[in-house]
């Protein structure tokens, strides 16, 4: 280890807003920085490190393929494409899936496959219905998809075809598409993550498959981040006890080794042909090794039952924390990704919890803060991230008045 080493590289782009440590190596939920200072992970590397660090089952499975094959083409068959595609769609009972490397390239995928598919019956113009507060990621198509005017200014025109509405009003969605002959599919996250953990009600997803199912719209889930066990199911939308036409996955899925996922049933698992969308590194042999290890792993272990379980009593552990501070004007969330909403902009916790608590956790919609930590995160583990954030957050908000 190289110590007091420098956080932050002149060579870099300046495309972040980084806190000025530079992590180093992890075991578990703890990680430690270059200068030795070790943390609480509450971030998991924003809902990705769904097994923690150097977990003791998964790194040498990794090592394994490692001295196999890493990446090869999709010119030739990957047999562990079959293997994970197999898991996924039997979990999901769903009918097939494309690989490819992160979320966004998985939300962008979905568009496409929309798209064609309105194309295809005759749709010149296919529009997508998309959510306020939505986030699906940063090209030009997702971006748009997204609701974020912070992440979408300053691009100049961006993409026509998508069409917003309010979360949980199936009556404002069937206002906003009456009579729209144009209207190809819904586009939503179970759990809106960068939104502000806004869930989308059982309820209503249900109304709107239904909805889809009548006019023969296609439902597309963004499970980037709620998917793959972290709710306390494979799949957020499963607490709704609906499937979807098209579902996208990253993040968890490959526990830190980038991969994503587009999976599809029915008339959407046809639309895309050979020569209609690709991946270079999609489906690499070493992705698909981290998928099929993360889903037998979670299952050996029961890691879904645990984030259950450790999520409830987090969540109850901080409710009860903040019960006497009127500032915290919610906590919410399912399973192990929650959110904590305040009553003012709170990005400067983001270093503060670093610096002063050494719990790793982030701000989103400017006003909640996220927790999203590994799913092998334990009830004692859950008490100490209580322990250091509560504390914190009511010295931040003791320090001034609401802006």
């Amino acid at each position: 280890m190289t110590a007091f080493a420098p956080a932050a590289s002149s060579h870099v782009m300046n495309t972040y807003g980084r806190v000025p440590i530079a992590l180093e190596r992890g075991q578990g939920v703890r990680v430690w920085d270059v200068n030795g200072k070790e943390y609480l992970d509450g971030l998991a590397g924003i809902a990705v490190n769904t097994l923690g660090h150097n977990h003791p089952k998964f790194v040498p499975a990794l090592q394994e393929q490692l001295t196999k094959l890493i990446h090869t083409s999709n010119y030739y068959n990957v047999p562990g494409q079959e293997v994970l595609a197999q898991l996924l769609t039997e979990r999901s009972h769903m009918d097939n899936v494309f690989f490819c490397s992160t979320g966004l390239e998985a939300n962008e995928a979905a568009i496409k496959i929309a798209r064609k598919y309105g194309v295809d019956k005759g749709i010149a113009t296919p529009v997508i219905v998309v959510y306020e507060h939505a986030f699906h990621g940063r090209s030009i198509a997702t971006m748009t998809a997204t609701a974020n005017e912070k992440i979408r200014n300053g691009f100049g025109p961006l993409l026509d075809g998508f069409l917003r509405v309010p979360v949980n009003d199936i009556e404002a969605l069937k206002k906003a598409t009456a009579g729209n002959p144009n209207i190809v599919g819904v586009m939503m996250e179970p759990i809106q993550g960068e939104g502000g953990l806004h869930p989308m009600r059982a309820d209503y997803m249900k109304q709107v498959r239904e909805l889809c199912d009548a006019n023969e719209w296609l439902i597309i889930l963004d499970e980037v981040q709620a998917g793959m066990g972290r709710t306390g199911k494979w799949f957020a939308h499963q607490w709704a006890g609906i499937v979807p036409d098209v579902m996208t996955l990253a993040k968890g899925l490959g526990s830190g080794v980038p991969i994503g996922a587009v999976v599809a049933r029915g008339k959407a698992a046809k639309v895309l042909q050979p020569g209609n969308h690709g991946s270079t590194f999609g489906g690499n042999p070493l992705a698909m090794r981290a998928g099929v290890e993360t889903i037998r792993i979670m299952e050996e272990d029961q890691l879904m039952q645990n984030a259950a379980d450790v999520g409830e009593h987090l969540k109850q552990a901080l409710k009860t924390a903040f019960a006497d501070t009127p500032q915290v004007l919610d906590v919410r969330g399912q399973g192990l990704m929650i959110g904590v909403e305040l009553d003012r902009p709170c990005g400067a916790l983001i270093a503060r919890g670093a610096e002063e608590a050494a719990l790793l956790f982030s701000v989103t919609a400017d006003t909640v803060i996220r927790l999203v930590p590994a799913l092998i995160l334990s009830r004692a583990e859950a008490d100490e991230i209580v322990a250091r954030l509560a504390p914190l957050v009511k010295k931040f908000l003791s320090e001034g008045a609401a802006k």
